[in-house]
């Protein structure tokens, strides 16, 4: 890992990464020394003991086709007012190719209109522990970059798509480092 030095710790952030493998969650969590809660399709939340696990230590899950903006917001703000910092994989889904793919404006505008810092990261290799759509593992070697983080303070009412390509433009380059080795 490297770039932590970039983050405060007992700052609450908004950490976007892209996503390679189901491996990125656990690696994070590992890596990232802060209290942090994810956004989580409510498929996960039907898989024994992983969905009991996500609700009872207060992650969210959202329906992707109908996501209830206000009650996230809710959650997000109660979120931060606790010290938690929030993390967010924008694609919305994980990649099989490595290649970052666009990101969804949503997380985006969590953080503009709270005016909470994003951190973007790069997760580099994690695809090759946990291929998608496979439940093995394999050995690897994972990369994880925190870049400086982004102030959204006085930024409310900014296109989180036009912020969210921005913030894709500097993860991506370092995410898909391994690509052109292949």
């Amino acid at each position: 890992m490297r770039g932590l030095e970039h983050v405060v710790p007992g700052r609450t952030y908004v950490f976007v990464s892209n996503h390679q493998s189901i491996y990125d969650i656990p690696i994070l969590f590992w890596s990232i020394p802060f209290q942090l809660r994810i956004i989580a399709k409510e498929s996960l939340g039907r898989f024994p003991f992983l969905g009991w696990h996500l609700r009872r230590t207060g992650h969210m899950l959202v329906d992707r086709s109908r996501p209830d903006r206000s009650a996230i917001f809710r959650w997000a703000s109660s979120l931060t007012s606790r010290g938690l910092s929030l993390i967010v994989f924008p694609e919305g889904t994980r990649s099989r190719d490595g290649r970052v793919r666009r990101f969804k404006g949503g997380s985006f505008y969590l953080a503009l209109e709270a005016g909470l810092p994003v951190v973007p990261l790069s997760v580099t290799g994690s695809r090759h522990v946990m291929l998608k759509g496979r439940l093995a593992t394999y050995p690897g070697h994972v990369t994880l970059t925190v870049h400086p983080p982004i102030d959204t303070s006085g930024l409310a009412g900014t296109d989180p798509r036009a912020f969210g390509e921005r913030v894709r433009e500097m993860l991506a380059p370092i995410a898909e480092a391994d690509i052109s080795a292949e």
